[in-house]
């Protein structure tokens, strides 16, 4: 009786678990598609300046949000079912996405300057084809950029060109501008720790759900030899 209380136990805690995950599995399909298809982004994937960073990070994005659906709905259906198979495809898949991320995460800590320069760069690289040829693609990327980053233009001047897709200012904050390429190093350097510290509790997490994917798995095969 105490293993299939602690089978019963386990197959809610792994429910819950898996119905969350395929939830936040969903919420990032969404984004990555929407930052894929939206108007005002998806003129960042045309063109022979797109910039890789981005549209690589866009399709990671949508990659991973449909392996994390697919990894809920085999955790789901595993412990409703209790499937052993089910159960060790969810493991198995959970523990590719748990390398990935700290790969991604010693990846990006070790890569931190080179990925500001190339963002940096492409801004700039944006900036001056506008001011070259007023393309209303460019002009959205720029007020999505600057209004995202809250900064104006390459140094924050009153001298900068498309004004107009600045963010809107009133008063004495209108005087006070931020330019775009330090708005950028300040991103990176003011949320790199909130970044690290949402990425080790995602893994931690997932550590949990390997950890009670096995356990519930040999309680079932423990289940199945005491009947």
């Amino acid at each position: 009786m105490a293993v299939f209380g602690g089978i019963r136990c386990l197959k809610y805690i792994m429910f819950i678990f898996n119905f969350f995950f395929y939830l936040a599995g969903t919420g990032v399909l969404a984004i990555g598609l929407w930052l894929r298809f939206d108007p005002k982004t998806r003129g960042l994937f045309e063109g022979a300046e797109s910039p890789h960073i981005f549209f690589t990070g866009v399709y990671i994005l949508i990659i991973a949000g449909s392996l994390m659906m697919v990894v809920g709905f085999l955790g789901c259906c595993g412990a409703i079912q209790e499937s052993p198979c089910m159960l060790g495809l969810f493991f198995f898949f959970l523990l590719i996405i748990f390398a990935i991320e700290v790969a991604a995460g010693i990846w990006g800590f070790s890569n931190q300057s080179k990925v500001v320069d190339d963002i940096t760069q492409f801004y700039l690289e944006t900036y001056q084809n506008y001011q070259n040829t007023s393309q209303d693609t460019l002009r959205e990327t720029l007020r999505l950029i600057q209004t995202g980053l809250d900064c104006c233009g390459p140094t924050g001047s009153f001298g900068d060109f498309a004004k107009d897709t600045c963010p809107p200012r009133d008063g004495l904050d209108s005087l006070i501008t931020k330019s775009c390429p330090d708005a950028i190093d300040e991103v990176f350097d003011s949320k790199l720790h909130i970044i690290g510290g949402v990425g080790i509790a995602i893994g931690v997490i997932m550590v949990f759900g390997m950890i009670f994917s096995m356990l519930l798995c040999c309680a079932i095969r423990k289940s199945r030899e005491i009947v």
